[in-house]
């Protein structure tokens, strides 16, 4: 996904807690720099500051980031000459998005913690046992087929 020219994420979504690589091909990949860094931060203070150095590919430079609860992913880059693309002054800040609790399992439900049945279920089959009884022998009692088990 390409959110803004020359920079290249592996992911739709920005996302908390997870790892994500960038791709870079912008200012200093086009002016031919040997190292490139990422300098990043998150949330509007840029806490958490790191800086990576990325990995010169073909395509441009790359690195990978293990995103952190906030509300957004700032950075910027630098060559080992000390020159800098930080968008204009601007930087390059991305909003990341919380984790949806629905696609969190909640509970282990393995074998080693049986679960316990529900009432509505165990009464369920009981029921279920009560109507086959009535179909299999009242039909057979109406008509006098049904043969007592004699005790001797």
């Amino acid at each position: 996904m390409e959110l803004v020219k020359n920079i290249f994420f592996n992911t739709d979504k920005l996302v908390e807690n997870s790892t994500v690589k960038i791709s870079y091909t912008g200012l200093l990949f086009q002016n031919g720099s040997e190292e490139v860094y990422l300098h990043y931060g998150f949330g509007l203070n840029w806490e958490n500051l790191g800086e990576v150095k990325m990995e010169k590919t073909e395509l441009g430079f790359q690195a990978e980031i293990t995103l952190i609860s906030s509300e957004t992913f700032n950075f910027c880059f630098r060559n080992d000459k000390n020159e800098w693309d930080n968008n204009n002054s601007q930087n390059y800040i991305f909003p990341i998005e919380k984790v949806e609790l629905a696609l969190i399992p909640q509970k282990d439900h393995s074998l080693t913690s049986p679960r316990r049945l529900r009432k509505s279920y165990i009464w369920s089959k009981k029921i279920r046992l009560a109507v086959y009884k009535v179909i299999t022998y009242l039909p057979k009692l109406i008509s006098g087929n049904y043969k007592r088990k004699i005790i001797d």
